[in-house]
């Protein structure tokens, strides 16, 4: 697990230890939208996209979970850490 990196103004925040992983999915026709490391604190989460019969779905991949919204996944704790409420709730 990498430290918790803090960004400014960008829109690409893939934590250092991911990218190899989302490198890999992608390749092999993944189409990730969103992930977390979960920096030693909260299960590691991986969110993408996929089409159900014709609407657009999104599924955190470690877990299986199907995410009911199609933005704002993560929630952020008192401490500056992301996680999915969905997930975090079941470990």
């Amino acid at each position: 697990m990498c430290k918790r990196t803090i960004y400014k103004k960008s829109n690409t925040r893939i934590d250092k230890c991911m990218r190899p992983l989302i490198k890999f999915l992608q390749e092999h026709g993944y189409r990730t939208v969103s992930c977390c490391c979960g920096h030693s604190k909260y299960p590691m989460t991986i969110i993408a996209k996929y089409q159900w019969n014709g609407i657009p779905t999104f599924v955190e991949l470690l877990s299986g979970i199907v995410l009911t919204r199609s933005t704002k996944f993560y929630k952020r704790d008192s401490n500056g850490y992301f996680y999915i409420p969905e997930v975090s709730e079941r470990v």
